[in-house]
């Protein structure tokens, strides 16, 4: 176990400098500091056209959005989803325990996770809900889990204690399918499952919990797309969140492709 929780570890923190090594606007710095440290006017020239053309690509909200919606899953609806299903597993990464006061519970992007499960449950399509995740290498500053905060929330949605079901230990997608399916063994009626995360992390988290025999449906939440758009503001207009939208999706890709390697998804 103690080589298993090690791996784990160093994986955490490769993966965090990998996504570090895949900012865009690391990038963009760093050219721009190649540009300003040479000697030689032609390739300060260079780089700065390249700077240029890079920060127009990477700030064009429809190039990134069209991108994303190539990689996302679609939108399922509740007819196609179907059901009851015995229970949808809920994913963790969307809180934020960098705020205070600690006396509250905070959500970033990616809180549809969450309100879409609650949905689930309450339209009947889901019978139970298993929230899966710790909180990486450290608990939170509130010392609680997510999953134990997201837990706090369904049950002031008045979700019955006795329908949530966590999963505590998980420090990556992985974990996540390895842990409930660890959980699920102490409940052998639990037949169906619906699996509910971002819509750009469900073709990772989906092949994670296959991989260790799992086959849950996906539900896609959480979209960081929009609808196309024939507005000229939709393809012309310089979007500095697109960066952080190109930033998601390179360290989605590179995730995705380092599971595969390894044999996770």
């Amino acid at each position: 176990m103690a080589p298993r929780r090690s791996f784990a570890a160093v994986f955490f923190l490769l993966s965090k400098l990998l996504d570090f090594l895949l900012l865009p606007a690391l990038w963009l710095l760093g050219l721009l500091l190649a540009a300003l440290l040479t000697r030689r006017p032609a390739r300060r020239r260079t780089l700065l056209l390249v700077v240029l053309g890079l920060f127009l690509l990477g700030t064009n909200n429809a190039l990134v959005n069209e991108a994303l919606l190539a990689w996302e899953l679609p939108p399922v609806g509740l007819r196609r989803l179907g059901g009851p299903h015995d229970a949808g597993v809920l994913l963790t990464g969307i809180g934020d325990g960098r705020k205070s006061p600690h006396d509250r519970v905070y959500l970033g992007r990616g809180a549809d996770r969450l309100t879409n499960a609650l949905w689930l449950y309450r339209a009947g399509r889901i019978r139970r809900i298993i929230i899966s995740g710790g909180s990486g290498l450290l608990e939170g500053a509130r010392g609680r889990t997510e999953a134990r905060e997201l837990y706090v929330l369904l049950r002031l949605a008045d979700v019955p204690a006795r329908d949530i079901w966590l999963e505590e230990r998980s420090r990556n997608t992985r974990e996540n399918a390895l842990y409930t399916k660890e959980l699920l063994a102490h409940h052998p009626d639990v037949k169906s499952l619906v699996l509910i995360t971002s819509a750009f992390h469900q073709r990772r988290a989906l092949g994670c919990f296959q991989r260790v025999g799992l086959h849950p449906t996906p539900f896609p939440a959480g979209f960081v797309t929009t609808d196309r758009s024939a507005a000229p503001s939709y393809w012309l207009i310089p979007d500095a969140d697109a960066l952080s939208r190109w930033s998601l999706l390179l360290h989605e890709l590179s995730g995705y492709v380092v599971y595969r390697v390894l044999g996770y998804a």
